[in-house]
């Protein structure tokens, strides 16, 4: 083989050997930084310390387990998060339960959809006169939230503690569809945030968690609890996403990093009965 020849063999393997790891470079940067974004943004409101550990913790299990970023958006009140996912600035949030969201989508045509559930918070029913539900006198006036969502589940407790009936097939009821109340009882609809407040002029009150700590209310005036079954299901906290990302592996990878045995202990930690993880709990 003559020198010219040999000279143009060798640039050739070399031309070969260039393109060859260029390829390999782009391929592995690829690997590494490709189009698809691992991170995920969630958005929540009013992150407390409990809150903020139980997502550093879901934050490592994501990375760890999923190769998922998970990061924090907190919003300032709760007219937000829905708003800002569907319009795509974050991810997913984590705020709402099943009756809010379907409220929200009413209201704002859709657009957002559950797809994991987190906590339920049971209410509780209160009072400083009487130790007992079964001390509840005839004719007993209950304080219950005046506003659609809180009274409807006012409404439900009161029927679950076995105290009133209501009209069968609807998920939020009020006041009007008490069809049974043999006790005689008087139901004062005022504001959630009273609810509390007016403890010692009425026999009893239920009131929401956010209300009942301010108010001094704790198991020692609690004369009944609201059970996790059927009726409480539309309770239950859900992650949501925007639609049509339902089966996004990101955002469902988010969800198994939060429904572990780890976050459960976590509540039971930090809250108690007061907060129970509920993505595996029986309804009946």
């Amino acid at each position: 083989m003559s020198k010219k020849k040999q000279r143009k063999l060798i640039i050739s393997v070399l031309i070969i050997v260039i393109v060859l790891i260029a390829a390999w470079f782009g391929f592995g940067s690829g690997l590494n930084h490709g189009s698809k974004s691992h991170t995920v943004t969630v958005g929540v409101v009013g992150e407390s310390k409990p809150e903020q550990d139980i997502w550093q913790h879901v934050k490592q299990t994501a990375k760890k387990k999923y190769g998922i970023t998970v990061q924090i958006k907190n919003f300032t009140d709760y007219n937000q998060p829905n708003k800002a996912l569907k319009n795509g600035d974050i991810d997913l949030n984590a705020f709402q339960h099943y009756s809010f969201l379907a409220s929200w989508n009413k209201a704002n045509h859709g657009g957002v959809v559950p797809i994991g559930k987190t906590y339920i918070a049971p209410i509780r029913l209160y009072s400083k006169k009487y130790h007992k539900l079964s001390q509840l006198p005839n004719g007993a006036t209950i304080a219950v939230p005046n506003d659609p969502t809180n009274e409807s589940r006012a409404l439900f407790v009161l029927k679950n503690a076995g105290l009133i009936g209501l009209r069968k097939g609807k998920s939020l009821v009020t006041v009007s569809d008490i069809i049974q109340n043999h006790r005689n009882l008087k139901v004062k609809e005022i504001s959630a945030e009273q609810c509390g407040r007016v403890i010692n002029s009425v026999d009893a009150a239920v009131v929401n968690n956010d209300f009942s700590g301010p108010a001094g209310l704790g198991k020692k005036q609690t004369i009944f609890v609201e059970p996790v079954n059927k009726d409480s299901q539309q309770w239950i906290d859900i992650i949501c996403a925007k639609k049509g990302q339902t089966n996004n592996k990101d955002y469902q990878d988010v969800v198994k990093a939060y429904q572990t045995q780890e976050t459960k202990k976590l509540y039971k930690k930090y809250y108690g009965d007061m907060e129970i993880a509920a993505w595996d709990i029986a309804l009946k």
